[in-house]
């Protein structure tokens, strides 16, 4: 009988990634190796240290067989260039396109690298660091909303700084209303309004990232935020987009769609010299990953709001914790994307998009027929974890929320879950999320919160202006109709009110979808009107101030006040010049 062979002993391997996402890989010839490797994990740290001064902590990732040995593997990020002349860059891509010149250890470990592959990015941050920070207000730029004179029309108005200044005492509580008194016509605008501070940090990161890289492509994931008029105008500053908001991919040519035909996709001519800035609402980890393979700088592009994050780590805590996540959003969304995308590597997930739905769930929960599996997988179809069982998968559930719908919505399908798990199984901490409200948005909340202040004031309609597929938008509109009916109107600019007898008012009809619809505004009327107009979180101010414009125009000249008179009141009230801003 032939002696036992020994396996070999395994090794330590280190993976370092440049901020770029690029693999630092030794390279002799034509052919590339792991340059970071040893039979310790000491000498596998010293060969590091001998090519890159600053790097990361490692990490440990995986164990994988590779090349015929064993290794443990760990990432970090490094800075700089390497002091060995043998070590290179290379993006994932273009490793995998060469499977001839890769070592066989190199490429066993790539193999390795898909389920970890978001995390790498980040890896110069903690789990409880945020990609993105809201800048406080001595770091922000304001000179980009002025930087010529589209952007200042688009942008500023001295009327919504007046009415920021009077009214904001504290940004996240809601004040009473402030009224623009141009004597034909009122306004009455609630103390918060317009761009929040995720949006701000998204805006100026697009608009400082073109500045500073004049001769790089320069990408958006999707559309920066859910406003046709900001969009528009970064495009004409040469901002391109990889995807609609739906994620179908823009061709070379602009085309998407069935109307693409074969023509070359812009994912596809990705290099490690282009940019693509992540926006607000965050991104998938599908999106993330192709790239990171693509050799693309993810983190320092990344303007993923913070209150989205915290719904992440929320989501996180509550898997963690043995929960299932329940996601009250619009699986349509790409927000709920990402946040879906984003928990289901901690937990099962499932979309609900509201109380119906939740209640749908609930009666689930309470049954325990043959069928409810199928139930299940039937109307949450295309909404739920793959392997989600029923049985194993709903005995613990927690809330979390797209950071953009009505924080009483959210709190009603956790109370009603509550209710059904109290009924079936006679404990209510099996719901968790119940007392926490740290994943609703208190931007979106601050202007519902003052929306509703504004309302109890009398008023003959309201202007809600905001882009078609601005979730947030629409849930002001919802609130405005529940108290004035068909006076209520989702605009999405000045243009939107054709005269003082009709306005193009859109009707959102679920699914992302929608139609306009010519609704009467004051058909044969000329008595003096009280207007309440608020913008969504993606609504600049200066479309609040050109709505008001073109208001104005209905009434005589001889029966309206100047808006110098108006600002004087509004500079009164709150001690400030506002004659610098248009």
């Amino acid at each position: 009988m032939s002696p036992a062979v020994a396996a070999p002993p395994g090794l330590f391997a280190i993976l370092a990634f440049d901020a770029s996402n690029q693999l630092a890989v030794r390279q002799l010839g034509s052919r590339m190796g792991l340059p970071f490797t040893g039979s310790d994990f000491a000498m596998a740290v010293s060969r590091l240290a001998g090519a890159f001064s600053t790097h990361t902590k490692p990490a440990e990732y995986f164990a994988a067989d590779a090349g015929g040995r064993s290794y443990r593997v760990f990432f970090v990020q490094v800075s700089g260039q390497p002091a060995d002349s043998e070590i290179v860059f290379r993006s994932l891509d273009s490793l995998t396109a060469e499977p001839a010149a890769l070592a066989p250890s190199l490429a066993g470990l790539i193999a390795e690298l898909e389920p970890h592959l978001v995390e790498i990015p980040y890896l110069h941050l903690g789990e409880n660091d945020f990609i993105y920070k809201f800048r406080p207000a001595q770091e922000r730029n304001p000179g980009i909303y002025a930087q010529d004179a589209a952007a200042g029309t688009l942008y500023q108005s001295r009327l919504c700084a007046a009415i920021k200044a009077l009214a904001r005492q504290h940004e996240r509580t809601a004040a009473a209303p402030v009224t623009l008194d141009f004597g034909a016509v009122s306004y009455v605008i609630p103390s918060h309004f317009g761009f929040c501070l995720g949006v701000k940090n998204a805006i100026e990161r697009a608009y400082e990232t073109l500045a500073e890289n004049p001769g790089r492509r320069v990408f958006m994931l999707s559309e920066l935020i859910h406003n046709p008029f900001v969009n528009e105008d970064l495009l004409r500053r040469g901002l391109r987009y990889l995807q609609t908001d739906k994620g179908d991919p823009y061709t070379v040519n602009g085309k998407v769609g069935p109307a693409a035909g074969s023509a070359t996709l812009l994912w596809d001519t990705l290099t490690p010299e282009d940019i693509v800035i992540i926006p607000a609402f965050g991104a998938t980890d599908e999106d993330k990953r192709r790239l990171v393979r693509r050799g693309i700088a993810v983190c320092h592009y990344d303007a993923t709001c913070m209150l989205v994050e915290k719904v992440w780590k929320a989501a996180r805590a509550y898997g963690r914790e043995g929960f299932t996540v329940v996601i009250h959003g619009k699986h349509e969304h790409e927000e709920t994307k990402a946040t879906f995308s984003n928990t289901r590597r901690y937990a099962p997930a499932v979309i609900v998009r509201n109380l119906e739905e939740a209640q749908l769930l609930g009666s689930i929960v309470a049954s325990d027929e043959a069928t409810m599996q199928g139930r299940f997988e039937l109307a949450f179809a295309g909404r739920y974890t793959p392997g989600f069982e029923v049985v194993r998968d709903l005995q613990r559930i927690a809330v979390v929320n797209q950071t953009t719908l009505l924080m009483n919505e959210t709190l009603e399908i956790i109370s009603h879950l509550r209710d059904v798990y109290t009924k079936t199984f006679g404990d209510a901490q099996r719901v968790g999320g119940s007392s926490r409200r740290d994943t609703l948005c208190y931007a979106t909340q601050v202007n519902q919160d003052a929306l509703s202040r504004a309302l109890g004031e009398p008023l003959d309609a309201a202007f809600v202006i905001g882009g078609k597929n601005s979730s947030n938008t629409y849930q002001l509109f919802r609130l405005c109709e529940q108290t004035l009916g068909d006076q209520a109107f989702f605009i999405q600019s000045e243009s939107s009110i054709r005269s003082r007898e009709i306005v193009e008012h859109y009707v959102y009809l679920g699914g992302g979808s929608g139609r306009i619809e010519p609704r009467p505004l004051w058909p044969g009327e000329t008595t003096p009107k009280r207007v309440l107009i608020t913008g969504g979180a993606s609504c600049p101010d200066g479309i609040i101030q050109q709505v008001i414009t073109r208001i104005n125009s209905f009434f005589p000249a001889a029966q309206l006040r100047d808006v110098e008179d108006v600002l004087a009141d509004l500079e009164r009230a709150a001690g400030r010049n506002y004659t610098n801003i248009p």
